[in-house]
């Protein structure tokens, strides 16, 4: 049976959601209810880490919670941390979308604190969120969704290509930093953080507009 190193140490880069990974083994390959399958074992997976934390996360524990035996997990996942990033993947699911821009919508700074917000609630919901982001580096489908949401935001702002992605990197690193549990960050001061990183956007984006020419009564 498949078995995986701690998150960093195996270094191969294996993850659930590389392309071209080596198959499931023959006996999963055309089970009917398999995706079902994952999908329920991965809002279990979201119990026990919400209940006991990443460290104590084990293939027993789940399947006993399950009433099912740890070897019939291995029906739809090869390893544990193939489990993990399903969970990671399934808590970032909650972060709802934030409305696009367009006639009678909320303009890019009302959408971008939307999406700020949202993001610090699913990490203070799932204090595991942060550090499993960080041990497991490659994208699911919900936080490749986050990413589009965000570059929707930053092409509203009307940022050029390496102002959006100077503000992309900003804004990422501002949420890792201001909304994961390891330094609690209070309510006022993380507003206030974020409506200096939205200001700094907006000045970049102003400063990458064309100049206007003088009008007619300064000619």
């Amino acid at each position: 049976m498949a078995t995986a190193a701690e998150p960093g140490e195996d270094g191969d880069g294996t993850s659930v959601w590389i392309a071209g990974r080596p198959t499931a083994p023959a006996r999963r390959r055309g089970e009917g209810g398999s995706a079902a399958g994952r999908e329920r074992i991965a809002a279990a997976a979201v119990r026990l880490l919400d209940a006991d934390g990443p460290a104590r996360f084990s293939m027993r524990r789940l399947a006993a919670g399950l009433g099912v035996t740890a070897m019939s997990l291995y029906w739809y996942v090869d390893t544990k941390h193939d489990l993990l990033e399903l969970a990671l993947d399934r808590a970032l699911g909650e972060l709802p979308a934030p409305p696009r821009g367009g006639a009678g919508r909320e303009g890019w700074p009302d959408r971008l604190r939307m999406l700020a917000r949202g993001y610090r609630q699913v990490l203070a919901d799932h204090p595991w969120v942060a550090p499993l982001a960080a041990a497991y580096p490659h994208p699911g489908p919900h936080a490749r969704a986050l990413d589009a949401a965000l570059d929707r935001l930053l092409d509203s702002a009307g940022l050029d290509d390496a102002g959006r992605a100077g503000a992309h990197l900003a804004v990422r690193q501002f949420l890792r930093g201001c909304g994961g549990p390891a330094r609690p960050v209070q309510e006022g001061d993380f507003s206030r953080a974020l409506d200096v990183l939205i200001a700094g956007i907006a000045a970049t984006a102003a400063a990458a507009r064309p100049r206007q020419g003088p009008g007619p009564a300064a000619r």
